[in-house]
């Protein structure tokens, strides 16, 4: 092998991008430099390199998580006004991002009126999950029972329930915005069943309970979906004014432009 140092460093940046170590190949000059200066030993530059490679692959799989979850990724943590949230809710919400109750296929229920910031809670808990190396999937209820009835015309609702079971933690946004027909409400009861104590659902409603035999259409299925979703679960009850509401009234007070 050659000693020239620059042969040397084109080998190593050749065989680092064989190996698929594009981090250590990006940094191995400028690591190295600062291990002469330092009087750093073989082993400490070695550690150093591997550290900024497997920093970069953590980096990369939580952006290819967060792509592949379809969450609202403007309604994350820092964005969320915990002063709004009454103070139960908010010491549940920091409970609730060491995600254990993944770990335990708990639920968690959030309730409140339009507005009250059901959604951006649980998109803020799961982007966090996310971060910490769990896979979580977000969609609206409406659209995820149209998905699962395409599903089950097409012969293959066994195969999405097995990609949807690949995710710890599944969000369900909105159940009661749109009343739903009962074959319907009978694909995502499916659902609820098939998650019971195998994953933890994160759901919002702008109902209570005494108003879910309206969706599901029937006493016992409405029972049935209750039950398997308290089984385990965390509530959270969001009875604060509506966020929208107070941007807009907040709007209309600002004066306008001197004339």
């Amino acid at each position: 092998m050659s000693t020239n140092p620059t042969d040397l460093k084109a080998q190593l940046a050749e065989q680092l991008k064989e190996l698929h170590l594009p981090a250590m190949r990006a940094g191995f000059e400028e690591l190295a430099r600062q291990a002469q200066q330092e009087s750093q030993s073989y082993e400490q530059y070695l550690l150093g390199l591997t550290e900024r490679e497997c920093q970069s692959r953590r980096d990369n799989r939580v952006e290819r998580l967060l792509r592949d979850s379809r969450l609202p990724l403007e309604k994350g943590l820092q964005a969320l006004d915990l002063k709004r949230l009454p103070p139960k809710v908010v010491q549940q919400v920091r409970a609730l991002l060491d995600g254990t109750f993944a770990d335990r296929c708990e639920n968690v229920l959030a309730f409140g009126n339009p507005g009250s910031g059901k959604t951006h809670v649980l998109s803020a808990i799961g982007q966090e999950l996310i971060r910490t190396g769990r896979r979580v999937y977000f969609r609206n209820c409406g659209l995820m029972v149209q998905d699962l009835l395409a599903a089950k015309r097409d012969l293959r609702l066994s195969r999405v329930f097995k990609n949807l079971s690949r995710y710890e933690v599944l969000i369900l946004d909105d159940l009661g915005y749109v009343q739903q027909s009962r074959e319907e409400m009978e694909v995502l009861f499916s659902l609820l069943a098939e998650r019971y104590e195998r994953g933890s659902v994160m759901l919002s409603s702008n109902l209570a309970f005494s108003g879910w035999e309206a969706i599901f259409k029937d006493a016992m299925m409405t029972a049935a979906a209750i039950d398997r979703l308290v089984h385990h679960c965390v509530i959270l009850e969001l009875n604060v004014p509506s966020y929208r509401a107070e941007q807009a009234k907040k709007g209309r007070q600002e004066p306008g432009p001197a004339e």
